[in-house]
Parts: structure tokens; C-alpha cells; sequence
């Protein structure tokens, strides 16, 4: 507990991200400077030709920063396709869809599977956000009361799931261009060519939803249940769906199967509209965001249809409106994450570092399957002191993507590793700002429980996701197995 309150005293003490990523871009521009005059270069390991540090303040660099900025700001590449899949899914939290579904879902599930499906439901409530700490934490505990089980340990197994499981799940979510968007232009400073997509991580992920569900079932069933201990407390069955949820939830799967048979003809072998002209499937996985979008807007407008929630267009408007406001803070902070990108960029430094960091680290001799199990770590240990993925990620990848490419390492590789780490220490940080949601949660049932006795629940979790997700991530890795597309 000691630790975990220097924790978070020091995280408390660091500045908003919008902050940071503004000091972060003065540093580059001061660091710029010394290393000019300091005459650091390097060689380029493609083309063989020196790349020098550049001061920011030259003429031309400096003017460029003026007349870039909107520019930078305008091509930040996650900004559109995050703003772009967070409309479909606003339709689909207005609508009701995400509620209903998982209440459907806990209804029937047999006592056997409660551990396996809460975990899971956990998981895959990333396609939301963060809707899974709003909509399953207080419907996992209320499921397991009605089972006859203690409700914390219901909760603390949602908790793993949607928190240590963020960044895995069995379809892209608005995470995936996010990341994706700050690694390829990372990826580009050593490969101008290089391309990284959105489902690049997609085959891992939807592994990682299988192994974490099974590990969190293994330690709710293990390790937290007998340490909760049996529920004797009487409590109300959970209500069974209405008939306008039924008729809701019969309009969503109508709707996305109509949708999806749409989207799998864009997609045919022969052809496909969204199919290049050699057969690749490059059309495909570039209009992928919005045949998403597509979905999540078919899916929230037959339930909320169904359902009698969306009588006119206003209700449906004002959803996508109320969940884009919601997005303020990480278009304030697209911002500065862009001028910081693309001042790091036109600086060299990114290159040199990752070209003479990645010298240091072949010459060392350390094997590069240790040195990824180190950035993994290094990632979660981060994670315990800025909780933002994209923010850690902005100013991560520029480092790392490059020096790991020289080391023989693909970017949607380093990607993952990073995700892995960006998720599982999510359950133990005190920073997580939805903490104080989980521990309300679970006061409903456990009055008094302190930050304390939460944190023991969910370091077992943490702890063996670590141990279990990393493990897969290095040997996916080691067999070459691809990590998606």
C-alpha cells in the first residue's frame, strides 16, 4: 500500500497530457538546437546517406511551424477516423443497443460459465469505450447477487476485463486507428513507405480475448472467489428484457446482418467494388473505418427502431452529437500530440535516436526477445503514471516503432507489445479515472471497501495477465505468426 500510495501521489503531481505534450514540444525544440550546434548525426541504414540533427529554429523550420500548424492539426492521422467510428457507436449507446445486449447476455448465463462470460463481456466492451465501466460494472455485480454469488467478485472480474483487457477484442474498435494513426507516421521516419492499418493487430487481439478470458476466469475462480468469500445476502433476479428491448435487439441483428452481407459483396474475391485490381485487399482495409461505422450505425438505429427509442431523426442526431462532446479533450489534445509529432519529425531527432539506440542495443548482445519482454514492462510500468494510451503512445512510438524496425522488429509488432503492457496495469493504478467509478461500484455491495482492498482483488489479474498475455505476445512473435492485416 506504501508503494501504491507514492504511485499515485507522483501521477498526481504530473501535468494534464494537453500539458505535457506542450512542454514535450518546447523540449524538442530546445533539444533541436543543442544537437545542431553539437553537429549529432548519423547515417541513414536504407539509403546509406547522413541525416543530421536540424534546429528547429532554422528559417525555413521555423516559419514551417506557422504555416503547418492547421495543416498538422488537419492531418493528424487518428483524428478522423476515431471522430468518424465514435458516431456509429454514439447511436448505438443512444439507442440503448449496448445496455440491452449485455443484460440479454447476463440473463441467461449458466452458473458455470459466470466467471468466463463476465470476463469476456469485460473484453469486449471496448467496442464501446469506456460504456463497459458506465453499463457492465453494476449489471456484472447485480448478475452474480441473482446467482447467489458474492457481487464484489462479479465486479472485480468485469473490472479485469474491461480495464487489463482494453486493447484486445474480436473487432477493431476506435483504439485500433488511434494507435495505428501514431505508428505509421513514427514507422515513416525511418521508411517513408511504410503503411501500418488499422486491423494490423487484428488476428493478436482477437487471440488475446480467448487467452484473457480464460485467464480471468482462472483467477476469479482461483484466487479472488475464495478470498471474497460466499454471498448469503438475498437479492432480486435480474428483470428479464422487455418485449420492446426483444423487438430492439431483433431489429440490431437485422439491420447488421443486412450490413454485413453488404459489406462481405464490397469484399468479394471476383468482384469486389472494394477490391484492387491484382485482387488485394487494400480497398478493403482502407475503407475499413467506415464500413464500421456503417455497422454501428445499422446496429443503434434497428434497436433504437425496434425498441421505439428513435420515433424522429432528432433522438438519433443529439446521440451521435452527445458522445462527439464527449471527445473534446482528445481533439484539444490532437492538437499538441500533432505539432509534436511533426516537430520530432522535421528535427531528425526521432531517426538518430532510434538509428544509434538500436547500435547500442545490437551491440550489447541482449537477445531481442528479451528486449521486447523489457518494453512490455517498461509500458506497463508507464502506464502507472499516465493512464492516456494514445497520450504514452504519441510520445513512445517515435522512439521505439524506428529503433525496433532496425532490430528486424515490424511496427504492428512494437505496436502490440505496447498494447499489451498499455492494458494490463490499467486494474492497479490509482490514476485509472474511472476508479473511484469501480470502487463505488463495488461499495454498493461491500460497504467501506477501501482503494486498498480493490487493489489486492485486481493485482492478481494484473499479475497474470502480465505474465500470461506477454508470453503470447513473444511467441506469437518467435513462431511469425501474423498479427493481422
Amino acid at each position: 500500500m506504501g508503494v501504491l500510495d507514492r504511485v499515485e501521489n507522483l501521477g498526481n503531481r504530473l501535468p494534464e497530457p494537453l500539458t505535457l505534450f506542450v512542454g514535450m514540444a518546447v523540449a524538442v525544440v530546445l533539444a533541436s538546437v543543442a544537437c545542431d550546434l553539437a553537429g549529432v548525426g548519423t547515417v541513414h541504414p536504407f539509403t546509406g546517406e547522413a541525416v543530421a540533427a536540424r534546429s528547429l529554429l532554422e528559417r525555413d523550420l521555423l516559419v514551417r511551424m506557422f504555416t503547418d500548424a492547421v495543416k498538422n492539426f488537419a492531418g493528424f492521422p487518428p483524428l478522423g477516423s476515431v471522430l468518424a467510428l465514435v458516431i456509429g457507436v454514439g447511436v448505438c449507446e443512444g439507442s440503448g443497443l449496448f445496455g440491452a445486449l449485455l443484460r440479454a447476455i447476463m440473463v441467461r448465463v449458466p452458473a458455470g460459465w459466470l466467471e468466463s462470460v463476465t470476463v469476456f463481456a469485460g473484453v469486449m466492451s471496448s467496442v464501446s469505450g469506456d460504456a463497459g465501466y458506465v453499463i457492465l460494472l453494476p449489471l456484472a455485480g447485480a448478475a452474480w447477487a441473482a446467482a447467489g454469488r458474492h457481487p464484489l467478485i462479479g465486479t472485480a472480474a468485469a473490472f479485469a476485463g474491461i480495464g487489463a483487457g482494453f486493447s484486445a477484442n474480436l473487432f477493431v474498435t476506435a483504439l485500433d486507428p488511434l494507435l495505428s494513426g501514431l505508428t505509421e507516421p513514427a514507422a515513416r521516419l525511418l521508411d517513408p513507405a511504410a503503411t501500418v492499418t488499422p486491423a494490423c493487430n487484428w488476428w493478436f487481439m482477437i487471440a488475446s480475448t480467448g487467452l484473457l478470458t480464460a485467464l480471468g476466469a482462472w483467477v476469479t475462480r482461483r484466487l479472488v472467489a475464495p478470498r471474497v468469500g460466499p454471498w448469503s445476502a438475498a437479492a432480486d433476479a435480474l428483470a428479464p428484457l422487455s418485449s420492446e428491448e426483444r423487438r430492439g435487439l431483433g431489429g440490431a441483428l437485422l439491420a447488421s446482418v443486412v450490413v454485413l452481407a453488404g459489406i462481405f459483396a464490397l469484399a468479394a474475391p471476383s468482384d469486389g467494388l472494394l477490391r484492387a485490381a491484382d485482387g488485394g485487399m487494400k480497398p478493403f482495409f482502407d475503407s475499413l473505418i467506415v464500413l464500421l461505422l456503417a455497422l454501428f450505425l445499422a446496429a443503434g438505429l434497428g434497436y433504437g427502431v425496434g425498441a421505439g427509442v428513435f420515433r424522429s431523426d432528432r433522438p438519433v442526431v443529439k446521440a451521435m452529437a452527445d458522445t462527439m462532446a464527449t471527445m473534446g479533450g482528445y481533439i484539444v489534445l490532437a492538437f499538441a500530440i500533432a505539432q509534436f509529432i511533426n516537430w520530432f519529425a522535421w528535427s531528425n531527432l526521432g531517426l538518430v535516436v532510434a538509428v544509434e539506440g538500436a547500435a547500442v542495443l545490437r551491440a550489447s548482445g541482449v537477445p531481442l526477445g528479451v528486449l521486447l519482454g523489457a518494453f512490455v514492462l517498461l509500458v506497463g510500468a508507464g502506464n502507472l503514471f499516465i493512464g492516456s494510451a494514445s497520450a504514452k503512445w504519441a510520445l513512445m512510438a517515435p522512439v521505439f516503432v524506428p529503433l525496433f524496425m532496425l532490430l528486424g522488429v515490424d511496427p504492428d509488432v512494437t505496436q502490440a507489445g505496447y498494447r499489451v503492457g498499455d492494458s494490463v496495469s490499467n486494474i492497479v493504478t490509482p490514476l485509472n479515472p474511472y476508479f473511484a467509478l469501480v470502487l463505488a461500484a463495488g461499495r454498493r455491495w461491500v460497504p467501506g471497501l477501501g482503494t486498498g482492498s480493490l487493489l489486492a482483488l485486481m493485482a492478481p489479474y494484473a499479475g497474470v495477465f502480465m505474465v500470461g498475455w506477454a508470453a503470447m505476445f513473444l511467441a506469437w512473435w518467435a513462431l511469425g505468426l501474423p498479427f493481422g492485416v
